[in-house]
């Protein structure tokens, strides 16, 4: 099975992105690179449309929280080269406290779903995306649900008796 260079892969987003390209590392068996968010988008395409690359399927996209990180907020992207059977992690972190990325739709439509469920657990916003709302939880519901600090139970219940549980 052919396998990615690596050291290519590196150099040649160095070479493109500059220090945009925060760090690079190898977690367990998937190459990883965490970009500043102004160049993320930029940096997908480049990976998607590069020729020898070639990572033109996008497995996942999904939000990431860290609480207690001066970045609390990531997006994390995973591609995959089919042919090649390599595959590759981006990571993205921003401090604020409403987390906006550009949307990868213009890319690959799929994004479509897994920037919706990010926005419905995480609260991100997509700028351009085509129809960013809720696609598992309830129009009603408050908050973000993946949040770390989402109440366990629903604080809204009233129908639970917690003299009956010990509490």
């Amino acid at each position: 099975m052919p396998t990615l260079n690596l050291e290519l892969l590196e150099s040649k987003l160095k070479e493109h992105f500059n220090e945009n390209i925060l760090s690079t590392s190898m977690e367990v068996d998937m190459f990883t690179v965490v970009v500043s968010k102004e160049v993320l988008h930029d940096v997908v395409r480049f990976l998607k449309d590069d020729a020898y690359f070639n990572f033109h399927y996008l497995t996942t996209l999904c939000g990431l929280h860290y609480p207690d990180s001066p970045f609390p907020f990531g997006l994390m992207i995973q591609l995959h080269n089919m042919p090649e059977n390599s595959r590759i992690r981006i990571k993205s972190f921003t401090g604020d406290n409403e987390p906006t990325f550009l949307t990868l739709t213009d890319l690959w439509p799929a994004a479509n779903w897994m920037e919706r469920e990010a926005y419905d657990f995480f609260g991100f916003r997509f700028t351009g995306h085509p129809d960013l709302r809720r696609i598992v939880n309830m129009d009603s519901l408050e908050g973000w649900p993946m949040r770390k600090e989402y109440p366990l139970e629903d604080p809204f219940r009233k129908d639970k008796d917690d003299k009956m549980f010990g509490r």
